[in-house]
Formats: structure tokens, sequence, C-alpha cells
């Protein structure tokens, strides 16, 4: 199968584009900016693929209260380009990523949320994956292309930036064990999310993109939700050093979303799919990955 796999370079783009090539996947991995139709449209005809894995996005929640345009400009105008350029190059399927965060805020009786939850966005991020769910829909009906739709609820691993809340306090956990300091900066420790390995994020995505219904829109989560408070625990307890959490009212977002946990039943019912990475081991190889970068010597230029 031909895979071409837009945001390759990204955080679950590198799980991913690992997994199809194992899996025997012929697969480009694009890097074109996705908002230059032009250029993506040249990228996607000279690749001709079989099937599209789209994963570019705007993805930091948090910039998006400072930089509403450009987030709405990647995320919906970006995806109505790779829509279309997948469409014109003659792909059999697409599988758009979008996210959990598009149902805002939810009541506890809600939980786990199922696909036929109201869409509710606080966020300008939430509401511009809004807008690109709306866009893979028209060009379902509109064009006949097949397109799955996957609401991600939180991923995380190794490699992950430090923007995203775990990463962040393992990368600050990871330098204080070599310079001394005691305190680690955290923000909104009270929210709770449904976390899932991106190992497990990457083989759900192969699997729907094999045995998903088109037009369909499928979860990707654990059905359990943990409070940051948990991770950061969990974490501090994996340090080298006693440390203790030090809340930053800097690090807190203009507006959050206290709840989200997801039913993933369609999804398993559909693929077979079950989550197989304990979130402790998850979190062990986070901290290990930020060992490594807060080690690694200084490069001089």
């Amino acid at each position: 199968m031909r895979a071409l796999v837009t945001g390759a370079d990204g955080f679950v783009g590198r799980y991913l584009v690992d997994l199809l090539t194992s899996a025997g996947d012929d697969v480009t991995e694009s890097a074109v900016d996705i908002t230059d139709r032009g250029n993506l449209v040249d990228a996607f005809t000279e690749a001709a693929p079989d099937v599209v894995y789209h994963l570019a996005a705007q993805a930091d929640v948090g910039g998006s209260w400072d930089a509403p345009i450009e987030t709405y400009r990647v995320n919906v105008e970006g995806t109505v380009n790779v829509l279309d350029s997948a469409r014109l190059a003659g792909a059999t399927r697409v599988l758009a990523i979008t996210s959990a965060d598009i149902y805002g805020r939810v009541h506890e009786s809600d939980l786990p949320l199922t696909e036929t939850q109201p869409l509710r966005p606080v966020s300008p991020y939430a509401a511009s994956k809004a807008g690109a769910e709306m866009a893979c829909i028209q060009a379902g009906f509109g064009h006949g292309l097949e397109v799955i739709r996957v609401r991600a609820f939180n991923h995380l691993g190794p490699g992950q930036s430090d923007q995203f809340v775990a990463s962040a306090i393992a990368s600050r956990i990871a330098h204080n064990e070599l310079n001394g300091e005691t305190f680690v900066r955290v923000g909104n420790l009270e929210a709770r999310r449904d976390y899932t390995d991106v190992r497990d994020v990457v083989r759900a995505y192969r699997m729907l993109m094999i045995d998903g219904q088109t037009g369909e829109t499928y979860h990707v989560c654990t059905g359990v939700d943990r409070p940051v408070n948990e991770l950061a625990d969990t974490l501090l307890s994996l340090a080298s050093i006693p440390m203790h959490l030090a809340p930053d009212p800097s690090l807190l977002r203009p507006v959050d979303v206290p709840v989200l946990c997801g039913d993933n039943g369609k999804l398993r019912k559909a693929t077979g799919w079950v989550p197989e990475i304990p979130i402790e081991q998850t979190l062990s190889d986070l901290l290990q990955h930020w060992r490594q970068v807060a080690s690694a010597p200084t490069q001089s230029h």
C-alpha cells in the first residue's frame, strides 16, 4: 500500500511512519506546508498515494489563544487543501486526525464520551478542529472522497514536545536531576484527561485505515481519565532526587476544560484494537527520553 503522511516529521508522525514502514507500506513523508495548495497538489500527485494519513496541524491548544487566525488557517484551510490534493491525486481513502478537544466542557454524566456527543469547542484550536471535521464531511458528500475522522484524546510518549503537560513535567524533572533543583513548576493539576501511549495510538490509526468505515468518526482513547497531578506524582516517584511541585500561574490557560474521557467501543468493534502499554511504562519512557535530552552535550556553532 502506498501511504502518504502529512505531519510526518511531528511527534505522532514519526511513530506512524516507523509503524507503516515496518508493516511493509511504501511511505511518502510529506513535509510540504499544507497551507501552500500548489506545492501540496504537486507533492500528492508525484507520490500518487493509495491512502493519506492527515496528521499535520497547529496542535498547541494554549498557543491557539494567541494565534487564532493562524490556527484556523492551518487546521481548516490546510485540511481542505489536503483533502483536495488527495482527491486530485486519486487516493482512495483519507484518515483525518481531529481532537477530543472539540467536545469542550462536558458534564460528569456524559462520561465516557461517545462519538455522538455534541460539540462545544472552547479554544480556537478546538473550534478549528471542528471546522476541519466539517471539511471532511463535505469532501465525502460533495466529492465522494472516502474519509475517516479520528477524534484523538490526549496521547503521550518519548519525543513529545514539552508544550504538553506530562512532557513538560518530565523535562523539568530531568533537568532538575542534573542541576539539583527541587521544585517542578506546574499549571493546572486538576484537569482530567484520557491518556494513550503514542505507540498504541498509531496502531489504532493503521487499523482504522484498513478496517474503519468510510464517513464514520472514531475515538482513540483508553476510557480512563486521570488528573494531571496523578501523572505528576508518578513522574516525581521516578526522579532520582526528592522534588516538589510548585504551582505557577503563568502556566495556566485562559480557559481550560475540566475533564475529557472517551468511550473506545466503536474503535474496538471495528478493529479489535486495545491499548497495550500501561501509563506507568509510558511515563517512565518519557522521563528517560528527557534525561537523554538533558544530558546531551550542547553543540556550539
